[in-house]
């Protein structure tokens, strides 16, 4: 535990003890990680670590075999239905290829959280969807398109302005960049940033882009050996004496990124 970032900070997600497992094979476990509101934590790990299997399982979307999850300050073990349904709300995610729903418009696309959790006339939805499009960069008539029309950037925002779509309090972004240039990816950054100061947001980031941990992320976290081996500013990153986390912060790529 990174003691100085720790102090005096909230807990807005707390995962404890966590056990995660396919048949006889044993992805996560008794891993233990909390998120401090208002913080962009970068989550990284080896291709097929399990990072993705924590994302998913901290939602819900998988089951886990032991261990806590509070979110929020609430327990979805402990909770009532209407209490998950509540604090479902406050929660927006971004998958990494975007997950649009191809038969509909973007402007229908950030619709679908209002429609599904939401009793609003379609002038209103109507209204808010624009103001998402607005705020996530894209142009206006970005709305009327469909996913089909879109460049990786564009399907890449207008995901975000779904995940955005209910004003959550926490974020969840799988591989943001992922399949972005250079100049997309550093300006997708850049959003995040922004959105993070002007709407107070949390970012849960899983990601393998090395720009972004070491430009945006406030703090990281390493998973390996089914568990997290190390969490910490880029400084503890580069500190560490494990094997695998020097290669990877302190290689030739990311050398590269820190004499730039």
């Amino acid at each position: 535990m990174d003691s100085g970032a720790a102090k005096g900070r909230e807990v807005v997600l707390s995962v404890k003890d966590l056990t995660v497992g396919f048949g006889d094979h044993l992805v996560l476990d008794r891993l233990n990680l909390d998120i401090y509101r208002g913080e962009i934590l970068g989550f990284v790990g080896a291709s097929g670590s399990g990072k993705s299997v924590l994302m998913r399982t901290v939602l819900r979307l998988l089951p886990r075999r032991s261990g806590s999850i509070r979110i929020l300050g609430a327990d979805f073990d402990r909770i009532s239905d209407a209490e998950r349904v509540a604090l479902d709300m406050r929660l927006g995610v971004l998958f990494q290829h975007g997950a649009l729903f191809s038969a509909l418009t973007v402007r229908e696309n950030i619709q679908v959280p209002m429609r599904e959790y939401l009793d609003l006339p379609q002038s209103m939805m109507d209204e808010l969807a624009r103001l998402k499009v607005e705020l996530v960069g894209l142009a206006p008539e970005a709305a009327d398109k469909f996913p089909s029309e879109l460049s990786g950037g564009m399907i890449k925002r207008a995901a975000l302005a779904r995940a955005l779509a209910l004003d959550p309090d926490l974020v969840f972004l799988d591989e943001p960049t992922s399949g972005l240039d250079p100049i997309g990816a550093a300006e997708f950054d850049e959003l995040i940033v922004k959105l993070r100061d002007t709407l107070g947001l949390t970012v849960y980031m899983v990601t393998h882009d090395l720009d972004s941990l070491f430009s945006v992320c406030d703090r990281i976290a390493v998973l390996g050996n089914k568990k997290v081996l190390v969490e910490g500013t880029i400084e503890d990153m580069l500190a560490c004496d494990d094997p695998w986390v020097q290669s990877y912060f302190q290689g030739k790529r990311a050398r590269a990124i820190v004499r730039s």
